[in-house]
């Protein structure tokens, strides 16, 4: 579809060379708020339409030196029984087209007659132009009517809709209200509509290819062609204006159809910006953002973190970025939504969690060797065999005490654990940084050994007890002691 300058060379004959007819085109309200580029509006669709439904031609809108614009598609010629006020059953029944209701083209006419507007339509069916007649025995009311003469163009393939008056800006406006003459790029097509780009002035809704409405703070522009309820009900003659109410859902439908790295990015970048309230509006509904975690996820190696991650947990976020995690801030709501939760590849979601998982199955300790401590670290080192008195000596499921200056995560802080008891191999492991002082490393020391000891794991009853019983333990032969001074 485009704009051309001259759409046929042939000399255009005039409705005053042939006998007419006129036919009462009873409009009996006129739509006073439309202004041309409305009017104009309904041809183009009317256009559009026909190349839909009979799959001719893509539409032209031309001027030619006379300053005549025309309005040309290439279908099966419009008829005067055309413009009888009533829905349009074959429009009903197309998905694809802009019109439904079968009265546009009377507004449209009622308002370039209201505008003085000159208006020929020509078809092999016959010349179509306006003019105020008295009604059929009524001589004193004057109304509209369409002056219905033979074809001057017989062998014309499609409507020729002829306008003079009509200013470029005023045309320019008409055609800035379809996808087709607006042409912004299309980024993702998907069974509910497509997805574009946003114009300068912000997203713009079509339906079916017509605008409808402005969304100043829409990510995307949108082009919805599977219409809901919500919406059939709510286009109006006027077909402008719609409320956000009546297409929300249906844009949201388009946007988790979407499965492109183009899409996923811009609203993962939105992300970013939806806690200090800077995000497109897009970016509300809860279930967009965790499509976009969801298709990002799939893409590489992405970590979503809450603001309360960044807090609880830098180290490890900043041990993810290091190994080459982009890390990417999520409003906690969608935090707990997407923890557990499977990408569009059906791979885990990485969140906090997940990647402690990942973390620790691929994790290395980096041994200390006794030789290599300092002075201070080695004089708590060396009173181990002092430690182990408490539990009644050394374990026979221990093998060995190892140093590491690396250590697992622990899955439910997130952070590094002070020490840890590994049975596959009989091993105590302390981190390095716990012989710092006697009582950091007494302290691991003894939580490991009540594992190692008795077989009992974190956050549980058996291991509680035991714990106890050695405060217990330890409390009463520090009070034994003192009473001996």
């Amino acid at each position: 579809m485009g704009v051309s300058k001259n759409i046929s060379t042939v000399k255009q004959p005039t409705l005053s060379n042939f006998v007419v007819k006129n036919f009462d085109l009873n409009i009996d309200k006129i739509l006073d708020n439309w202004e041309l580029p409305h009017a104009i509006r309904e041809l183009i669709a009317n256009a559009i339409d026909e190349s839909v439904l009979t799959k001719s031609a893509s539409p032209k809108v031309a001027k030619d030196d006379a300053g005549w614009w025309t309005i040309r598609d290439f279908g099966r010629g419009l008829r005067y029984q055309d413009l009888i006020q009533s829905e349009n059953p074959e429009k009903l029944k197309s998905p694809e087209v802009i019109g439904k209701f079968g009265i546009g083209l009377k507004d449209a006419l009622a308002t370039f007659d209201r505008k003085r507007i000159k208006v020929e339509i020509r078809s092999k069916h016959g010349d179509i132009g306006l003019g105020r007649v008295s009604k059929h025995s009524f001589d004193d009311m004057v109304t509209l009517h369409a002056s219905v003469g033979p074809p001057s163009m017989p062998d014309l393939q499609g409507t020729l809709c002829r306008l003079q008056g009509i200013s470029d800006a005023d045309m320019a406006i008409a055609m800035g209200m379809f996808l087709c003459f607006s042409n912004p790029l299309a980024i993702e097509t998907t069974s509910h509509g497509g997805v574009h780009e946003r114009s300068d002035c912000g997203g713009i809704i079509y339906i079916n290819g017509m605008k409808v409405a402005e969304e100043e703070n829409f990510l995307f522009s949108y082009n919805i062609t599977a219409l809901n309820a919500a919406i059939k009900k709510s286009l109006n003659r006027e077909r402008q204006n719609l409320g956000r109410t009546a297409y929300s859902e249906r844009v949201r439908s388009v946007l988790l159809a979407c499965k492109s790295d183009v899409i996923a990015q811009a609203l993962a970048n939105d992300l970013q910006s939806h806690s200090d309230g800077r995000a497109h509006d897009e970016l509300n509904w809860l279930d967009v953002q965790q499509h976009a975690v969801r298709i990002l996820n799939a893409t590489g190696r992405v970590l979503f973190v809450n603001p309360r991650d960044l807090i609880d947990s830098p180290d490890l976020i900043d041990s993810a970025a290091g190994v080459g995690y982009t890390v990417i801030t999520v409003p906690t709501s969608l935090s707990d939504k997407i923890r557990g939760g499977t990408d569009v590849a059906g791979s885990p979601i990485v969140e906090i969690t997940e990647f402690v998982k990942h973390y620790n199955a691929s994790f290395e300790f980096d041994w200390v060797s006794p030789n290599e401590l300092t002075a201070p670290e080695h004089a708590v080192w060396v009173r181990q065999s002092k430690i182990l008195e408490f539990v009644g000596g050394w374990p026979t499921s221990v093998r060995d005490i190892r140093i590491s200056r690396t250590m697992l995560v622990d899955p439910l802080s997130n952070s590094d654990v002070s020490g840890i008891w590994d049975p596959n191999n009989g091993w105590i492991v302390i981190r390095r940084d716990q012989l710092r002082s006697l009582q950091d490393f007494s302290g691991t020391l003894l939580h490991e050994l009540i594992h190692a000891k008795y077989g009992v794991g974190d956050v549980n009853r058996n291991f509680e007890l035991r714990l106890t019983d050695l405060i217990g333990q330890l409390a009463a032969r520090f009070i034994e002691l003192e009473s001996r001074r």
